[in-house]
């Protein structure tokens, strides 16, 4: 007789329930992780890096992991998190620092505030996100445009988090939406999606999606969560009434001297430089948009021809690999920003080297989140959710942006949480119009960047960067990614009524 058949249904009974034990221990060890977390870093003020490895040990040990696997997994998330974020994040560093002591961040931030008001100016922040976040990750959008976003809050004299959070919306919304990202790539490839189609619906839903998350949501954001501008790339001071700076005014009225860089009292700021001139405006956003032609260059390459062996798509798709492209930023920045500057070889190295030490705190975090993750995930949280979703009766689009919700809660990664949402409603889609699975990508991609928290790297790098507690990170930065999320979805369910 067949094993299936000789199993009696007791066997069977007591085989469900362990299953349904395992699923609950799971969940339980992942609730009882992050509430530890949050405890330790919120209310006894542990370093997040030291409370990440402990709660990524307690996840391993009530999951059943065991000791070894444990370490083992958090070893690799480590590892992984480092050889792709941190060198990212190393090299964005050292472009900022470049950026800033050549004078270039300040040409630009002149310029920008010198051509907005007070009123256009977290618009146009949130302009220059969702561009700059069209072809890049995250995180290295993130990294470039650091250096702009504090010197613009500190020459403007707003608040911070009314330039910031636009431009992070902007960032964000395009690494959840539009392709080519790689979340959005991978999904419209399991689920079978139109590109093209996708990539337009995509605009469709991310730009009120930015509106409402970013100029709108901050001016919540900056009421709830009041803080100065951190001092991370030493940069000019506000003047003290909160108007702007006599730069910003010249800039306005084309008055503005290129050719000199602003004395600066601060230590570390503009009076410690050697540069003695700026760079031209055009030279320094040329230097910036570097990386990001290459890389959208290696996209549209990949998108045409993914799989051509032809000379220029090699050459394209090394040149256009992130760690490379801005290590090529870099090394243009070297003549472009510093020597036209007039910083010499010995100015170069210091910079250079001063770069590194302020984000050593941020890496070790990041990496430890990037280990937390990994535990999660090697416990089994996605297999859990998948089984969640068998004989569900909601829509499958608020389904698959449910199941994404999970994944990213669970995870604390949009990618991650995409790839594994498409993978589990890819048998979905035979019923649906070609429209409507564009749709479900877009659905998917909303519910993947729902609520960072303390095992996702972004949440890590925008609470380093601004130097915001945990307790402001959430009310600022986790919530504009639930209103992206939330208004995101929104978008999608309205456009399925009429495509």
């Amino acid at each position: 007789m067949p094993a299936a058949l000789a199993a009696t249904p007791a066997a069977v009974l007591a085989a469900a329930g362990t299953s349904g034990a395992h699923d609950t221990r799971l969940i339980v060890s992942a609730l009882i992780g992050i509430a530890v977390i949050i405890t330790l870093i919120t209310f006894f003020n542990l370093n997040p890096f030291l409370s990440l490895t402990i709660g990524s040990v307690l996840v391993g040990g009530i999951a059943g992991l065991g000791l070894d696997k444990t370490t083992t997994s958090f070893g690799n998330g480590v590892g992984s998190t480092v050889a792709s974020v941190g060198t990212l994040i190393a090299l964005g560093a050292i472009f900022g620092k470049l950026l800033a002591d050549s004078g270039g961040a300040d040409q630009l931030v002149d310029t920008i505030v010198g051509h907005a008001s007070d009123r256009t100016l977290p618009w146009a922040m949130g302009l220059v996100g969702m561009v700059i976040g069209l072809p890049v990750f995250f995180e290295i959008g993130l990294v470039l445009l650091m250096p702009v976003i504090l010197l613009v809050a500190r020459r403007s004299g707003q608040p911070l988090m009314r330039v910031a959070i636009p431009t992070l919306a902007g960032l964000s919304a395009m690494h959840g939406f539009v392709p080519p990202h790689p979340g959005p790539l991978a999904a419209i490839g399991a689920l079978n999606a139109n590109l093209g189609q996708t990539l337009a619906l995509g605009i469709i839903c991310a730009v009120p999606a930015i509106v409402i998350g970013g100029p709108l949501f901050a001016t919540l954001a900056a009421r709830w969560v009041d803080v100065p501008v951190p001092e991370l790339f030493g940069s000019q001071r506000p003047p003290a009434d909160g108007s702007r700076t006599a730069a910003a005014e010249a800039e306005r009225h084309g008055t503005a001297d290129d050719e000199h860089v602003e004395a600066d009292p601060e230590p570390g700021g503009a009076a410690n430089r050697a540069a003695t001139r700026r760079p031209g405006f055009g030279r320094t956003l040329g230097t910036v948009l570097t990386p990001i032609v290459l890389m959208l260059a290696k996209a549209i390459a990949d998108v045409i021809d993914e799989n051509g062996t032809d000379a220029v798509k090699r050459v394209l798709d090394f040149v256009g690999t992130p760690l490379i492209a801005l290590l090529l930023a870099v090394l243009l920045a070297l003549f472009t920003l510093g020597v036209a500057a007039g910083l010499g070889k010995q100015a170069l190295s210091r910079s250079v080297e001063a770069s590194l030490p302020p984000i050593a705190g941020i890496l070790l975090i990041v990496a430890a989140g990037g280990g937390f993750k990994q535990v999660l995930t090697d416990s089994g949280i996605s297999k859990v959710i998948a089984s969640w979703v068998t004989g569900s009766t909601l829509s499958s689009l608020l389904l698959a942006w449910f199941v994404a919700v999970l994944i990213r809660l669970a995870t604390g990664s949009a990618t991650v949480a995409t790839v594994t949402t498409a993978g589990i409603l890819q048998p979905v889609t035979h019923s649906l119009s070609s429209s409507h699975v564009s749709l479900m990508v877009l659905a998917i991609g909303a519910g993947s960047v729902f609520f960072s928290h303390v095992n996702d790297a972004g949440f890590w790098l925008t609470k380093q960067y601004f130097g915001l507690s945990v307790g402001q990170n959430l009310k600022s930065w986790s919530l504009m990614e639930t209103v992206l999320s939330v208004t995101g979805l929104g978008m999608v369910l309205a456009l399925s009524i009429v495509v």
